[in-house]
């Protein structure tokens, strides 16, 4: 499945959202990947607007088994302070936006439609 999602950064602190996801820990990279995160992307507006993109089996279970490791729980309290509410970890915020177009599923049920 694809999932988009979106979440805010305070304006005054992309710069410093931008450092540290340059250089993302060794440990928090292997934990994504475990947990089945595959073709995981950011984008920051400079409005602090953040848009999250990945592709999992299931979001709910690859976002469970993320919340049971120790590096995660330390990135979120890392990151907690740049986002606009800083009293909830910032992966628990994330707005989950519905995919209402992709080109290559319609281009195959043409095709298939063709047939």
């Amino acid at each position: 499945m694809r999932v988009c999602f979106r979440s805010s950064v305070q304006p005054g602190l992309i710069d410093e959202y931008r450092r540290r996801h340059a250089a993302v820990w060794p440990e928090m990279l292997s934990a994504l990947q475990d947990a089945g995160w595959r073709d995981y992307s950011l984008f920051l507006g400079a409005d602090g607007l953040l848009i999250g993109y990945l592709e999992c089996d299931d979001f709910d279970a690859v976002r469970a088994r993320m919340a049971l490791t120790a590096v995660n729980t330390r990135w979120q309290a890392e990151m907690a302070a740049l986002f606009d509410n800083p009293d909830q970890a910032p992966d628990e915020g994330f707005q989950v936006l519905e995919e209402v177009f992709n080109l290559d599923d319609q281009v195959t049920a043409a095709e298939s439609t063709n047939s």
